[in-house]
């Protein structure tokens, strides 16, 4: 697929969370996480519709270990929806932090979603947050499923931070709404929380719930070999 050429009007891309406080010197950097930027730049430029998501939380959100007496971040809590990893107080409405990394191109025809806004539900997927129920909306009042299947979207490629979080939740959920669910993953880098008693860490638990799942976890050069070009 030459320079030029786009992926078909039925294949989507969803930049997920590239954030500041997600990428180095911010409140919860993964790893090298500016490192995909150029990437994902270059790659966004192939795709007719694409979506960025970006966490956007209330100050003393439920997540954040601060909100949490003698809990410190990366413990595991129990909420009323479930197991739940404590985080550092991160993307703050209107923070620097939650501000998109600034060498991210943007464009006027991107979809801008945020999530993460109710302070009582964690949100790792656009899609749906944590409860399994509630889903992001758009400032349209649309919700993910909703624009992407008013495109007549049938793929959709996720990139972004961080894998073995918001990115392979992302994945998971875009296959439980019907869609084909491909994850670039030179595009993406992960936190890798340590398993416990030397089980796999988070990175390696996502890569298998991807694959049972039935999403394609590839790199960005072989998308040009799945994916139809329009």
């Amino acid at each position: 697929m030459s320079q030029a050429q786009r992926f078909s009007d039925d294949t989507a891309l969803v930049i997920v969370d590239v954030q500041n406080d997600f990428c180095p010197g911010g409140n919860l950097a993964v790893p090298g996480g500016d490192e995909i930027i150029e990437t994902i730049n270059a790659l966004k430029k192939k795709f007719n519709t694409v979506v960025l998501t970006k966490d956007w939380h209330p100050a003393g959100h439920q997540s954040f270990a601060s909100s949490h007496d003698g809990k410190a971040p990366l413990e595991l809590i129990n909420m009323p929806y479930g197991p739940q990893v404590l985080w550092p107080d991160h993307c703050v409405q209107d923070s620097e932090g939650a501000a998109f990394h600034t060498n991210l191109a943007l464009a006027p025809t991107d979809l801008i979603l945020h999530k993460g806004t109710n302070a009582a539900i964690d949100s790792y997927s656009g899609f749906f947050e944590n409860d399994g129920k509630t889903r992001p909306q758009f400032d349209d009042g649309k919700t993910l499923t909703e624009a992407l299947r008013e495109k007549g979207i049938k793929n959709v490629v996720f990139v972004g931070l961080a894998y073995d979080f918001c990115v392979g939740w992302h994945a998971l959920d875009a296959i439980k709404e019907g869609f084909n669910a491909l994850v670039a993953k030179d595009a993406t880098r992960s936190i890798a929380i340590p398993g416990a008693d030397g089980g796999p860490d988070t990175d390696a638990v996502m890569t298998d719930q991807l694959a049972q799942a039935g999403a394609i976890v590839t790199e960005t050069k072989a998308l040009e070999n799945i994916l139809r070009p329009a």
